[in-house]
C-alpha cells in the first residue's frame, strides 16, 4: 500500500515519527499485558436488585478461549459475590490444550514446565444475562488475567479489549455486527458421533435461500430461538433461510465491539443449546460439503467520532478515515488471514464459485471482493463488511484483527488501492489457500506483533501449527475410499 502524496515535504516525517512514537507506547502496552484497568470492576446495586427481582438461584460464569469455545461452571450465588469481589481460580490449561481437550506439545503460556496454574477470572458485571432456557440461572463473562491482575496474554476477550481501548485512544468508537449461515441437522448429539458426522439428514431439503415456505414450516423453532435470543441479550435483526439444504443466516444487531463479539459469541453457543429442544443439531463448521457453498461469518465495522460515522462522506468518494481503514486491512490481509480463517477446514471455503473471496480485494457493493464498502455516503449504514470471514470464527480474534489492522492503516495514512470491478478473484493476489501457510505468514508479520502483541501473536501461531500437526497426522475418508483397494 502506498502513503498518500503530501503537500509539505516535511509533514510525513513528522506525522510518521508521532505516529510511530504513539504506535511504540501502544506496543509496550501490548506486549507487556498491562490492561487499561487492572483492577476488578465494581459492581453497582442495581446488579443484585435484578438477581432477586428475576429469581436468579445460580449464575454461569466463564470466559472463551482460543477457539472460542466457552469455558465455565456454575455457580452459587455466594460464590458469585465472592468471585465479583475477589475474581476467582480458573485452572489456566484452558489456554493449553485444543477444542478437544488435547494438550499443546508446543505452548509457551502454561504447560507441565509451568505446573498449569490458577488464571484469574474477573467477571464483567456489565455482561449479566438471563438464560431462559435454565430458569433461574444467570450468565456472566469473564476476562482470564494472571495472578499480578494483567490480563493472560492468550485470552481473546483481554486482546479485543486492548484493541478498543486503542481505538478509543485515537478518539474513535468501533461498530461492529456478526452475521452467521450455519446448517440444520435431525440428529442429536449422540447420533451425530455414532453416524460420525456423516450422511446426516439436513432440516429442510433443497437450495431455498430466502424461503417464506421453509421459514412458516420451521415456525415453531424459528419463534423459539427468535424469543429465547432476545431474553438472552442477543437481538437479530434478520433471520432466514440461505441457499443450502436446512441452511438459515442470522443477522445479529450492530454494537460497541466488545459488546458485539460477546452476542457473536455467545449467539454460536446459545444456538447448540436450542437446536436439541427441537430435536436438532447445528454446525458452524466454515465448509461441511464438497458440493454446497460453506457457512460464512461476515462481520460489519465501522468507526464514530461521538455521532458522527467517519466512514461516511457526502457527494462521490469515499472519507479519508474509510480509504485508510480499508489500506490497512488490506496491507495486512494475508499476514491476518489466520486470524480470520482458524481452522483446517475454513480454507476449503476458499474455492471459485462459492461466494467466498479468494484474493485481498475491496469494492463498493461488490460481493465478490474480500471487504465490501455499503452505503459510503450514509452517516447512519456507511460501513464495510468483512466477507473474508466464515462462521467458524473466534469473534473476539477476528474482530481483533480487522480492529487492529484497520486503525494500523489510519495512523500509517494508508491507501488500499483501486477497487475492484467485476469478479476480484479474477486474476489476482490469492489468499493464503492453507492454515499451515496462513499461519507461517502471521509468524513473519511484524505488523501483528505491533497490533495485537507479541505474546499473543505467537501463542496463537503455536495452536494453529498444531492444528496443523494433528491434521497431518490424520488419515482422511478420501484417502481411505481412494487408495483402500486400488494401490
Amino acid at each position: 500500500m502506498q502513503r498518500k502524496t503530501q503537500k509539505k515535504t516535511n509533514a510525513p516525517q513528522v506525522r510518521a515519527a508521532k505516529a510511530a512514537g504513539k504506535r511504540a507506547a501502544e506496543t509496550k502496552r501490548v506486549t507487556s499485558g498491562a490492561d487499561p484497568v487492572a483492577k476488578l470492576p465494581s459492581v453497582p446495586p442495581e446488579f443484585w436488585q435484578r438477581l432477586d427481582r428475576e429469581g436468579v438461584r445460580f449464575a454461569k460464569i466463564g470466559g472463551f478461549d482460543i477457539d472460542g469455545v466457552l469455558r465455565g461452571k456454575y455457580v452459587s450465588l455466594e460464590k458469585l459475590r465472592s468471585a465479583l469481589e475477589k475474581g476467582f481460580g480458573f485452572c489456566d490449561v484452558i489456554f493449553g490444550w485444543d477444542m478437544a481437550d488435547v494438550l499443546y506439545d508446543n505452548a509457551r503460556v502454561t504447560g507441565w514446565h509451568t505446573g498449569y496454574p490458577d488464571t484469574i477470572g474477573v467477571i464483567d458485571p456489565t455482561t449479566l444475562r438471563r438464560i431462559p432456557w435454565e430458569p433461574g440461572v444467570a450468565a456472566l463473562l469473564c476476562d482470564f488475567r494472571v495472578q499480578s491482575l494483567e490480563p493472560h496474554p492468550a485470552c481473546p476477550r483481554s486482546l479485543l479489549k486492548r484493541v478498543k481501548a486503542h481505538a478509543e485512544s485515537l478518539g474513535y468508537t468501533a461498530s461492529f455486527a456478526a452475521e452467521f449461515e450455519f446448517f440444520f441437522y435431525r440428529e442429536n448429539r449422540d447420533e451425530l458421533a455414532q453416524k460420525g458426522y456423516t450422511n446426516l439428514t439436513p432440516l429442510d431439503p433443497g437450495m431455498m435461500g430466502y424461503s417464506w415456505l421453509r421459514t412458516g414450516q420451521d415456525s415453531e423453532m424459528v419463534r423459539d430461538i427468535l424469543d429465547s435470543l432476545a431474553a438472552h441479550d442477543i437481538e437479530i435483526e434478520g433471520f432466514h433461510t440461505e441457499t443450502g439444504p436446512g441452511v438459515y443466516e442470522a443477522a445479529i444487531r450492530y454494537d460497541d465491539v466488545l459488546a458485539a463479539a460477546d452476542k457473536a459469541a455467545l449467539f454460536k453457543t446459545a444456538m447448540k443449546q436450542l437446536a436439541p429442544r427441537h430435536g436438532l443439531s447445528v454446525s458452524f463448521m466454515a465448509k461441511n460439503s464438497a458440493r454446497l457453498p460453506g457457512s460464512s461469518g461476515h462481520l460489519h465495522q465501522s468507526l464514530w467520532r461521538g455521532k458522527t460515522n467517519v466512514f461516511a462522506q457526502a457527494g462521490r468518494g469515499l472519507s479519508p478515515a474509510l480509504r485508510a481503514y480499508l489500506g490497512g486491512q488490506m496491507a495486512l490481509m494475508r499476514e491476518f488471514t489466520a486470524l480470520i480463517s482458524p481452522t483446517i477446514n475454513s480454507y476449503k471455503r476458499y474455492v471459485p464459485g462459492l461466494w467466498a473471496p479468494l484474493s485481498p480485494s475491496w469494492g463498493v457493493d461488490n460481493r465478490t471482493c474480500a471487504l465490501r464498502v455499503i452505503d459510503p455516503q450514509s452517516n447512519s449504514a456507511a460501513r464495510i463488511e468483512c466477507r473474508q470471514a466464515a462462521a467458524d470464527i473466534n469473534p473476539y480474534i477476528a474482530m481483533a484483527a480487522c480492529l487492529g489492522a484497520g486503525l494500523w492503516g489510519i495512523e500509517h495514512e494508508l491507501d488500499p488501492g483501486p477497487p475492484s470491478a467485476g469478479d476480484a478473484g479474477v486474476g489476482a493476489e490469492r489468499l493464503p489457500t492453507t492454515l499451515k501457510e496462513a499461519a507461517a505468514l502471521l509468524a513473519q508479520s511484524a505488523a501483528a506483533s505491533e497490533v495485537l502483541g507479541a505474546e499473543f501473536v505467537d501463542h496463537y501461531v503455536r495452536t494453529r501449527l498444531w492444528e496443523v500437526s494433528e491434521f497431518e497426522r490424520s488419515v482422511t475418508d478420501w484417502e481411505l475410499r481412494r487408495y483402500f483397494e486400488m494401490v
